[in-house]
């Protein structure tokens, strides 16, 4: 293996230039970079990284713990977000997905720990209140889609509230008065956040609430289908439908063609999570709510590299990111 002086004498730099180009300085000629980079490559010069971590104190890695995000179709934006927020600052992201198993979960925070990573990203697949490993106290962390009860760690959510209040509004815009919504479990962080926007959105333009139009699921297609077949039981049926997820929706849909109705001209439905699998190949294609997975990883991320490199002790942030409305041809 070469050295990084027999880099240096072959380019006719000094070793310390070798060393500004490998850290990628700004400041280093083009035309010289340009040159030892020729020189690394020709040699197969690789810098020895565990030296490098020795004198500058850093592992240039993050890790990213998940709770089943890794194998969620959508939800996997939100490693993708800090994947890319790590690599623009030269960082490796090291994930593991915990399959639902604590143990698991505080092994590899125990295997992140062994190697410094310089901070930890926590990520679970629904937005909820947690208890996290105690383990997690001893690096600087971000807790991803999630709260910790006591918001001791800096925590990066899904605005529900403005979420529920977009997908209504947008509904109310359209000349929709009497919406329904098919919400999630009644318990569920998400599910309390989307009612409140629910019913803000309603009592802004003069429009009361009707327990009768609210219904709860599972958030599964089979669950949608009856909840939607009993709002269009109802007496005074709805004229446009918001759903919790759009795996609701797509249930709904059955329920709503087998009334003999058509989407939009007779009612409008709404989703929620923009799983483009779903949404976007429904037909007519579903208008949604996107969930800010990639944002919420890169944010997290970006969190962590600020605190890492900042000069001063930082403060505790929570981010609450909004959930952007996806028009399509449901309403």
């Amino acid at each position: 293996m070469p050295t990084i002086k027999q880099v240096a004498d072959a380019a006719g730099v000094s070793f310390k230039t070798v060393s500004r180009v490998i850290n990628h300085d700004p400041n280093v000629r083009a035309d010289t970079r340009a040159r030892v980079q020729e020189v690394i490559e020709m040699m197969g010069y690789r810098p020895n990284l565990a030296a490098r971590q020795m004198r500058s104190q850093r592992s240039e890695a993050i890790g990213f713990i998940t709770d089943e995000i890794a194998t969620t179709p959508y939800a996997v934006n939100i490693i993708r977000g800090a994947e890319k927020a790590a690599w623009e600052q030269r960082y490796l992201l090291l994930v593991v997905d915990m399959d639902g198993d604590p143990q698991r979960a505080r092994d590899a925070i125990e295997m992140m720990l062994e190697r410094k990573v310089e901070g930890i990203v926590y990520a679970t697949m629904r937005n909820k209140t947690i208890i996290p490993p105690a383990n997690l106290s001893e690096v600087p962390t971000v807790l991803a889609n999630c709260r910790s009860e006591n918001d001791t760690f800096a925590s990066v959510i899904p605005d529900e509230i403005s979420g529920g209040y977009e997908a209504t509004n947008a509904l109310v815009i359209a000349g929709r008065r009497r919406i329904g919504f098919i919400n999630l479990e009644p318990n569920a962080v998400a599910s309390g956040g989307r009612l409140i926007g629910y019913q803000r959105a309603l009592a802004a333009h003069g429009i009361p609430f009707d327990e009768s139009l609210l219904v709860y699921t599972d958030g599964q297609p089979d669950s949608g289908y009856l909840q939607a077949r009993k709002l269009l039981g109802l007496r005074q049926p709805p004229d446009a439908i918001f759903c919790g997820n759009d795996r609701v929706a797509m249930g709904a849909y059955e329920a709503i063609k087998e009334h003999g109705l058509k989407i939009p001209h007779d009612i409008s439905v709404v989703g929620f999570d923009n799983q483009d699998v779903i949404a976007a190949n429904l037909r007519p294609a579903l208008s949604t709510m996107a969930l800010p997975h990639e944002a919420m990883g890169r944010w997290a991320v970006e969190y962590l590299l600020r605190r890492a490199h900042a000069l001063d002790e930082m403060p505790v942030e929570h981010a609450v990111l909004p959930c952007p409305y996806v028009p399509r041809a449901s309403v």
